[in-house]
């Protein structure tokens, strides 16, 4: 079957389960001008000041970050390939007072949509990569994107997470960490936020590696000017052995913490 139809239908599904999930908190965005996501709040101290750039946030779901961006300066647009997830980020938008212009398309299709060298900002959040079969192609589209000058920011889950498989006691590295040409098909009634909606539709994803990633960005043109690696992950990615840290919305093992990177933050500039 078609990958990116199975995972249209993937994400067509869960989008109204995610929207009406307080851990989205769609309601604190409308009576709340300042608020901004969990997600967006953690990235700040390394994303830095971007009043006044304009941005794209590519994959950009329900639209949660993307307001969270705009919020602090950016004219942000948003692309997903999910007509249902951007009605309801259209939706929020609406509510909660802002303009900002969200496209459907394929983010390998985006220059194409969106047009190339048009932003100074790439962002791309938590749970992108995975969905996408070739990083070398991503890393094409992004380089396109940007203004000389311009620069990617990107957080995602550490393909040392997304290799185990969370179900097992203990978990154990199951997956592939390096890029893989057949996609990993998974199905389940659950999502990753609270919602008593049951799922149905399957997935398919991919793992890329550190290195395949760094280098499929230098290949294209772009100057790496941040890497750092984090113990923490913004959902619960282990059921039963991590613990939520409030402060930060964060979770991380609840044992020996240091013991595997969740996620990562990188930066990097097209000369």
């Amino acid at each position: 079957m078609d990958s990116l139809a199975v995972n249209k239908a993937h994400w067509d599904e869960r989008a109204p389960a995610h929207a009406a999930s307080p851990d989205y908190g769609f309601d604190r965005f409308i009576s709340d001008p300042d608020f901004l996501s969990a997600v967006v709040r953690f990235d700040q101290p390394r994303l830095g000041p971007i009043s006044g750039l304009r941005g794209v946030h590519l994959q950009c779901h329900i639209g949660t970050d993307t307001l969270s961006l705009a919020r602090l300066g950016a004219e942000m647009t948003g692309l997903d390939f999910s007509p249902a997830a951007l009605a309801e980020a259209r939706r929020l938008a609406t509510e909660a007072g802002a303009e900002i212009p969200f496209h459907e398309a394929d983010v390998y299709d985006a220059v194409d949509v969106l047009g190339a060298e048009s932003f100074d900002l790439v962002y791309t959040g938590v749970g992108a990569l995975c969905w996408l079969p070739s990083v070398s192609r991503w890393a094409q589209v992004v380089t396109s994107l940007l203004r000389p000058g311009g620069r990617l920011f990107i957080r995602e889950g550490h393909p040392m997470l997304w290799g185990l498989d969370e179900d097992a006691s203990p978990p154990y590295p199951r997956y592939p960490y390096f890029e893989h040409a057949e996609p990993l098909v998974f199905s389940g009634e659950e999502t990753y936020v609270a919602t008593d909606t049951k799922l149905s539709q399957k997935s398919h994803s991919w793992n890329h590696s550190i290195g395949e990633i760094i280098t499929a960005l230098l290949h294209n043109g772009l100057r790496l000017t941040q890497f750092v690696e984090h113990d923490s992950v913004p959902w619960c990615a282990i059921p039963g052995q991590m613990t939520r840290d409030p402060a930060t919305e964060e979770w991380r093992l609840t044992e020996e913490p240091s013991r595997i990177a969740c996620t990562y933050t990188l930066q990097a500039v097209k000369e």
